[in-house]
């Protein structure tokens, strides 16, 4: 399963069930020499889908589909809660081993993990880009995310502090000592396949935690070369792909003692109440539904550029994507028309995600290109008006027209919901006060961005009646995140909760 040249990169699957295909396996894009890097990467035509310390599968074969041209990359053997089971079992036992190694030491194997990814990182990238859909650039740079928190996490290593607190009793000493959680689940989401594994194995291993990782509809990527050249169990980092059953498990698994979920609200909501039942921990990024205002001070070619990228960059499937443009009237028709201006520039950009003139890549699936159709069918039934895009494109693969809509209300059900496809929807307010109120008034709110020259704007804006989203922007785009800062809180703990509470401003 393992090439010998490759072991690191043994398994790296997006899977989607196509029970109908009758693709043979000699049509697979794996055989095909335009996509050589899939067996530099140790992938063959079927592949395990579960890792104990030894590849396996008992459940389902799945295919993953490339989104640009709809064709089978290959096969994986998913789980079954057999296969759940011995994971489970695995990775607690793997975890007494992993949890005596002082945590520099935790932190040198971390360090060998991101020094493996740098060795193939154009290769993973990609691959990010052939499954997930989005361009070149960006599936390297997810890669590079991976790579980056490794080396934040080595520093980690060799910095994490407690406290010596004055006691209240004579003679005494009270420390504060703090101690790895045991076995943690990972359930990671299609549109960051890699990242967001990276973020939460990379920190978890380095405090003493061992990684359970379900990548429902997402690509593992498992570290076991870096863990057998160390001589440590493999189950540090197992990994279970696998359907429903396999994440309702982990929810309710009280053997998890911290499970982190990146997905929908609506099914984020549902694994925080399992956990929380068993009074466990979870950590939730969920819904964005991200505004980026424009003041009626604001460098007006600096919101065009940045707002065009925002919006359509990744296909409009990134968590920090802008879905509402909010707009001071007295900018309101010029900031519309310049933006359509630019949308025009790049529709003819739209590919496949491999190639290098592309800077729209396809969306993920079936099921996203349907949404995308309901979702426009909906704005003509709620009166809005298509300014630019609005069409699925007749080509092989799962690509649509960026898409600007207007005459919507900004309390409006579509505008308070997301799509996740390139959808923004621009409203038009009288005031930056009025502006914040839409921001907050939704129920998601991950990231958010304001473009004023004000200085009074900006303290308002990152002040405690400014923004309530866990990614507070002024002057840059609602897209992206930087590793180093918590993000992700807001009001509502069951649609974007970190595990610090401090929201980021970035100016």
């Amino acid at each position: 399963m393992i090439s010998a040249s490759t072991k690191l990169f043994a398994l790296y699957k997006n899977t989607i069930i196509r029970r109908a295909m009758t693709s043979s396996a000699s049509e697979f894009l794996i055989n095909d020499p335009k996509y050589s890097f899939l067996k530099e990467l140790g992938l063959k035509g079927t592949n395990f889908g579960v890792f104990d310390g030894v590849w396996k599968g008992s459940g389902q074969v799945v295919r993953s589909i490339c989104p640009s041209n709809g064709k089978v990359i290959a096969e994986v053997t998913q789980g079954n809660l057999q296969d759940y089971e011995s994971c489970v079992e695995a990775t607690t036992a793997a975890w007494n081993t992993w949890a005596d190694l002082p945590a520099p030491r935790r932190g040198e194997v971390v360090r060998q993990i991101g020094d493996a990814l740098r060795n193939k990182l154009v290769p993973l990238g990609k691959l990010v880009s052939v499954e997930m859909g989005k361009i070149l650039p960006e599936g390297i740079g997810e890669v590079q995310e991976y790579i980056d928190i490794c080396d934040y996490a080595v520093g980690l290593s060799r910095s994490l502090s407690g406290a010596i607190l004055p006691s209240e009793r004579p003679g005494h000493v009270l420390l504060e000592k703090w101690n790895p959680l045991g076995p943690i689940g990972v359930i990671s989401a299609f549109n960051f396949p890699i990242a967001v594994y990276g973020w939460n194995s990379a920190i978890a291993m380095v405090c003493g935690d061992t990684v359970l990782w379900k990548s429902a509809e997402s690509t593992p990527l498992i570290v076991a070369d870096v863990l057998q050249k160390n001589n440590l169990p493999g189950a540090v980092a197992a990994l279970c792909c696998g359907g429903a059953d396999i994440g309702k498990s982990m929810a309710a698994d009280k053997r998890i003692k911290l499970l982190s979920f990146t997905g929908s609200t609506e099914v984020g909501q549902q694994v925080g109440v399992e956990v929380q039942k068993r009074f466990g921990k979870h950590l939730l990024e969920l819904g964005g539904n991200n505004a980026l205002i424009v003041a009626d001070d604001a460098n007006l070619n600096m919101v065009v550029q940045a707002t065009l990228f925002a919006c359509v960059g990744t296909a409009g499937q990134r968590c920090t994507t802008t879905r509402r443009l909010i707009l001071h009237k007295k900018v309101y028709q010029e900031v519309l028309d310049r933006l359509k201006k630019a949308y025009e520039q790049v529709k003819n950009r739209i590919g496949d995600a491999l190639e290098e003139n592309t800077l729209i890549g396809p969306l993920h699936s079936k099921q996203s290109l349907q949404k995308y159709q309901d979702t426009i069918a909906n704005i003509h039934k709620q009166g809005g008006t298509i300014e630019f895009g609005g069409k699925v494109l007749d080509r092989p693969g799962y690509f649509v027209e960026p898409t600007i809509v207007t005459g919507l209300q900004h309390n409006n059900v579509l505008v308070h919901s997301e799509c996740f496809a390139p959808i923004v929807y621009i409203l038009q307010a009288d005031s930056v006060q009025e502006a914040i109120s839409w921001n907050n008034e939704v129920p998601q709110g991950l990231s958010s961005s304001l473009f004023t020259q004000s200085m009074e704007n900006i303290f308002e804006w990152i002040g405690p009646k400014g923004s309530d989203c866990g990614i507070v922007n002024v002057n840059i785009p609602t897209s992206g995140a930087e590793i180093g800062g918590a993000f992700g809180e807001k009001r509502q703990p069951e649609e974007a909760v970190n595990l610090a509470v401090t929201r980021g401003s970035s100016i």
